[in-house]
C-alpha cells in the first residue's frame, strides 16, 4: 500500500471519530484558542518595560564560614537591584574573600613560616627526616625478615 492511501485511510478514519465525538472535539478546538486568548489579554494589560541591568550584592559562599554565609543569606533577603557595579564586583578585584576559611589558613601559613621560630621548625624536620627515612628502612628490613624473607639464619646485629 502506497504512503499517500495509507495516510489518506488515517486522516478518514480520524475524520471519522472525531464526527463522532463532537463534544471533545469542541473541546480540542476551542481549549488551545481560550489559553492564547488568555495570553494576549495579559500582554494588553500588562506591557513590556524597560529595566536597567541588574547588579547584585555579593554573598558568601558556605566555604567562607557559616556566620558570613548566614549573613549574606538574611541581610540580601529581599535580593535587590542596583543600577550600579556594587562592591567586590569590580574586575580583577578579589577583595571580598578576606574571612574565607582558605585565605585564613594561608594568612596563618604565612605568619607561620615567615616567624623565626617557624625557619627554625622547618629546619628541625630537615634534621629529623634522615632519622624517619633510617627508621623507615629498618621497620621494613623488620618486616621482611619476620614473614620469612630470610635464610632462617640469625643475622649479627649491624
Amino acid at each position: 500500500m502506497a504512503v499517500g492511501t495509507q495516510l489518506g485511510l488515517l486522516l478518514w478514519k480520524n475524520f471519522t471519530y472525531r464526527r463522532r465525538q463532537r463534544i471533545q472535539l469542541v473541546i480540542e478546538l476551542l481549549w488551545p484558542l481560550f489559553l492564547f486568548f488568555i495570553l494576549i489579554s495579559v500582554r494588553q494589560s500588562h506591557p513590556p518595560f524597560k529595566q536597567h541591568e541588574c547588579h547584585f550584592p555579593n554573598k558568601a559562599l558556605p566555604s567562607a564560614g557559616t556566620l558570613p554565609w548566614l549573613r549574606g543569606i538574611v541581610c540580601n533577603m529581599d535580593n535587590p537591584c542596583f543600577r550600579h557595579p556594587t562592591a567586590g564586583e569590580a574586575p580583577g578585584v578579589v577583595g571580598n574573600f578576606d574571612g574565607s576559611i582558605l585565605s585564613r589558613l594561608l594568612a596563618e601559613a604565612r605568619q607561620i613560616l615567615l616567624r623565626t621560630d617557624g625557619q627554625r621548625l622547618l629546619r628541625s624536620f630537615a634534621r629529623l627526616l634522615p632519622t624517619l627515612r633510617r627508621l623507615g628502612g629498618a621497620q621494613r628490613g623488620g618486616e621482611q625478615q619476620g614473614r620469612g624473607g630470610g635464610d632462617g639464619a640469625a643475622r649479627p646485629p649491624g
